[in-house]
Formats: structure tokens, sequence, C-alpha cells
């Protein structure tokens, strides 16, 4: 199974095309690589790829992976079909490029799917073209191409403590912060044939009994590494939301990702879906230490897995 990073940093991507924090500052003059917002792509024959969520930035990190490019004449892509997370715009908005005629399958739960559709601007995605697949969670589906032909890949959807996307916030959200919904999911993805697996979590509120039985011994994992300390947006002076209010859990402290996840025994863990105000974006940094030092990796644009 062949799994290429597309893009590492969070909504907004790296730097921040309207920031000048001190970590964004550290992109712009080239001290700290650049990153497009979070998304990864996989496969199970290094032919076909398979995109978990699709990124904003998709056309940009299409042009920069050469797997993702045409080989036959005419209209062509590896592309055969995107899983998505959530509903947020960093995770559906790419699917906008992938409009032009191309056979798709699209997997999402039904809450996720409902709102694509709800938008009428992704009736673009012709279901003529576009087999739009409802995933259950807890229930594992093998991944197919629009004409059904089998992927060689199977997926197993689990809800993890989370919220809405931004957009369909309502005025009760504080209520229902870090819930289990099928707004949020985390996936586990696995070659039938060799037995391989991973687990994605681009986001996750909390670290649950549930989730953490869930995680535990996994081979190798992608998880939210939006932010290093809960209160980082508010000492920025950015924003004045948390990392919970936002709907991640942060990376540092006691109670943060890197205390919770070290005793579950992860064989390889990744930070994906960076947001730009963190330090972890930069290499040399103190947290950037903290976290390799803890066992982690920072995912980066073009970094490349076999399993």
């Amino acid at each position: 199974m062949k799994l290429i990073v597309l893009g590492a940093a969070a909504g907004g991507g790296f730097p921040q095309w309207n920031c000048n924090c001190d970590t964004c500052r550290r992109g712009w003059n080239g001290a700290a690589p650049a990153q497009t917002q979070a998304s990864v792509a996989v496969s199970a024959d290094g032919a076909r790829w398979v995109l978990l969520n699709a990124s904003p930035d998709l056309r940009a990190q299409i042009l920069a992976t050469p797997a993702l490019h045409p080989r036959r004449a005419g209209r062509d892509s590896p592309i055969a079909g995107a899983v998505l997370t959530n509903g947020d715009v960093d995770a559906v908005a790419g699917l906008l490029t992938l409009r032009e005629s191309w056979p798709l399958a699209l997997y999402a739960t039904p809450r996720v799917l409902d709102v694509v559709r709800a938008n009428s601007i992704f009736n673009v995605l012709a279901d003529e073209h576009v087999a739009r697949r409802p995933m259950q969670p807890g229930a594992a589906v093998e991944l197919a191409a629009k004409d059904g032909t089998p992927l060689g890949l199977k997926v197993e959807p689990f809800t993890v403590p989370g919220k809405v996307a931004l957009y369909l916030e309502d005025a009760a959200i504080e209520q229902r912060l870090a819930q289990r919904s099928e707004d949020t999911i985390g996936l586990m993805i696995s070659e039938p044939a060799s037995g391989k697996r991973f687990y994605y979590v681009p986001g996750c509120a909390a670290l649950d009994d549930e989730l953490a039985a869930r995680l535990r011994d996994a081979p190798l994992l992608f998880f939210d590494g939006t932010l290093w300390q809960d209160d980082e947006m508010i000492r920025a002076g950015l924003g004045t939301k948390t990392g919970r209010r936002m709907g991640h859990l942060s990376l540092s402290g006691a109670a943060g990702s890197m205390a919770a996840l070290a005793a579950l025994g992860v064989k390889r863990k990744l930070f994906i879906h960076i947001n730009n105000t963190n330090p972890i974006l930069c290499p040399g940094s103190a947290e950037r230490r903290a976290a390799e030092a803890a066992g982690w990796e920072v995912a980066r644009d073009g970094l490349e897995l076999e399993l």
C-alpha cells in the first residue's frame, strides 16, 4: 500500500495568505517550507489512487505529484475517488477541482453527503460521473471505482469527538463540542491482500477511552496536529477561540495528544492538519524538537510512505 501526503497544513495552508504571525513569517522568508492544506492519497497498486479529503489546494497538489498525473492520451486521471472525514471547507472544496466529467466514487457519511448535496455548487459533480456512496460509522466498506471495479482497499469509518463544520454552526454549538456524530470521523484504511493498515484522524477534539482503544498498537497513525497549545490563537492575537472551541485537541501539556497517545504503542505517529500558528511547522523550533523527542513526525507535502 502506497501513501503520499498531498498537504500537511490546516485550513488556509502555510504560510496563510493573510497572516504574518511569527510562524508564518518564517514561511514567508523561506525559513520553514510552505505546506498546502491537508490531504493524503492512498493506493493499493500505485496506479489507482483515492484521496482522503479533497483540499482546496487539490489542483496544485496534483501538479506537484507525478503519481496523480494523466498517463493516457485524452481525458485521463489515476484518481479513482475520494473519502471525506468531515464537511469542512478544507476537506470538500477540492471536489470542485474534480468536476471535469471524470468517473469518480465519493465516500462520506450520510450526514456529510447531505451537506454536500444541499449546496447546489456541488451539482457540478454530476451523478452520471460521480457515484456518491454513504459510509456508516463502524461498518467496513470495500472501496471501488465508479464502475464498481475493486480498488484493493477497505475503509472503516468511525466517529471521533468533534463538531460540525464552521459554516454549519448554530447558537447551541457550545453545548455540542467534542461530541461524536457523523460530522467528524476517523478512518482505518486497510489493504486486505497484505493485511496492512493505517489510521487517518485529521480532526479530533478529545482522545476518549473508545478512541484510545481503537488506536492502540496501530502500525501507522496520522493525527490532528492543528494547535500546539489550546489558547494558541488567542496568544498570537489572531482570534478568540481555543482549540477545543474549534474542535481540535492541542498537542502539548498533560491533557494534550502527545501525552494521551504516549502509552498506546502506536508504531509510527505523524501530525497532519497543522495550523499556520503551530511552531512544529518550523524545523529546529523547540516545539518541533519536543514533538520529535516524543516519537512524533511532522507530515509534509510530498512525503511518500509504503506499507
